[in-house]
């Protein structure tokens, strides 16, 4: 028998996972608003700001033929803790006064080797339909790390910025140490090859062989789409809450951001609830309306249409996002591996972040209103959520 499917969904191996994911995205979400108060404080022009962000999501790319097979040939759980050393390292290097954009994109380096393993180890502790459930705690548990962790890295700034990094620090380690208890589940495909041409020749394979799949091709570009949007509307708040609502402080941008938080938690426990493998496209609808919302809501002025408009953009991006990511771990687990899935996917997701990144820093350096950029990023986004729905319908 299958070990992940008699046991209870909340084992002691989730429990640990979840816990281990906790922090780290803690610390990930509080260390880039600590961060960006730091550039803010140290004089760095505006439209430098997505660049800190771009630099992280470079690293993704950059070893995204490499993590994957990493992440499939060690057990999974020791991954997660080197690259939570990484992370530590990283916030350490910011913490003591080293070039910020080198501290964050060592960072982002550990987050790069992190990810495939944190969500290729849902496949070996749990499946079946328990995976659509196992995916949607997890992201109610990153999503509470980045309402709590934004929130704690913005209002530690406007305290003390060098205490809001040190904080950071603090709680990469403790990812370090959660991650001891997850149990050493054996290699999922070990004995491959570690030559650098080998191993991008394998990666670039499973990339062809997850595109041809209509269904994983259907997630790579969902979820692309999203987590592209998301980086980028994070720092249109940045920008957009002195200008729409005359606010200067750290603080309130993280708030704003803490609501998409709460919202995505909600909207990823309806998905664990009403979608499953075979309804999938039920979260497509959502999707389009993300877009409708994130341009209704830049054309807002006041406080509680801004809280109320980001809950219902984090509710729609919850529903719309988990069942994408389960199911391209369940086909990617069977065609390609679940840790090369995850590290294809991350090569998706941070190609569309870094070029809506350069997107958003480019106008924003032109000079185009920051109203104007949140009204057409949502219909732009409403309109490619439109058609990649009507390419699954035909």
């Amino acid at each position: 028998m299958n070990p992940s499917t008699e046991s209870p969904l909340l084992s002691r191996g989730m429990i640990a996972v979840i816990s281990a994911q906790f922090l780290s995205a803690f610390g990930d979400n509080a260390l880039l608003f600590a961060t960006l108060a730091l550039i803010k404080q140290q004089l760095y022009p505006d439209w430098s700001q997505p660049i800190l962000q771009m630099a992280f999501v470079a690293t993704y790319i950059i070893l995204a033929p490499f993590v994957g097979q990493v992440a499939d040939s060690f057990a999974k759980g020791r991954v997660m803790m080197f690259a939570n050393v990484l992370k530590l390292a990283g916030a350490l290097v910011i913490c003591f006064g080293f070039n910020p954009f080198l501290g964050y994109s060592l960072v982002g380096v550990g987050a790069a080797a992190y990810s495939p393993a944190k969500y290729g180890i849902l496949g070996e502790i749990t499946s079946g339909e328990k995976l659509v459930k196992a995916n949607g705690l997890i992201e109610a548990s990153t999503i509470a790390a980045i309402l709590t962790g934004s929130v704690a890295g913005g209002i530690l700034a406007d305290w003390h910025v060098v205490a809001a990094l040190a904080a950071c620090a603090l709680v990469y380690a403790g990812a370090v140490v959660a991650n001891l208890y997850i149990p050493r589940l054996a290699a999922a495909r070990p004995g491959a090859s570690w030559r650098p041409r080998a191993m991008t020749n394998s990666f670039f394979t499973a990339c062809v062989t997850l595109w041809r799949d209509g269904q994983t091709r259907f997630s790579l570009i969902g979820t692309s789409l999203f987590w592209g949007a998301g980086v980028t509307l994070r720092f249109l708040l940045v920008l957009w809450v002195p200008v729409a609502l005359g606010i200067a402080d750290n603080a309130t941008p993280t708030l704003l951001n803490a609501m998409v938080a709460v919202g995505i938690v909600v909207g990823a426990g309806a998905a664990a609830r009403f979608v499953t493998l075979k309804t999938v496209k039920r979260c497509m609808p959502a999707g389009i309306l993300i877009g409708v919302a994130v341009a209704v809501f830049a054309l807002q002025t006041t406080m509680l249409n801004a809280y109320v408009l980001l809950a219902i953009i984090g509710m729609l991006g919850g529903f719309f996002v988990v069942p994408l990511n389960a199911l391209l771990q369940e086909r990617g687990k069977h065609s390609v591996g679940a840790g090369n899935a995850i590290a294809v996917q991350n090569l998706g997701e941070n190609a569309a972040m870094l070029l809506m990144l350069a997107l958003y820093s480019l106008v924003v350096k032109l000079g185009v209103p920051v109203v104007g950029v949140g009204v057409g990023f949502g219909v732009v986004f409403a309109l490619a959520i439109s058609a990649l729905w009507w390419s699954q319908r035909r």
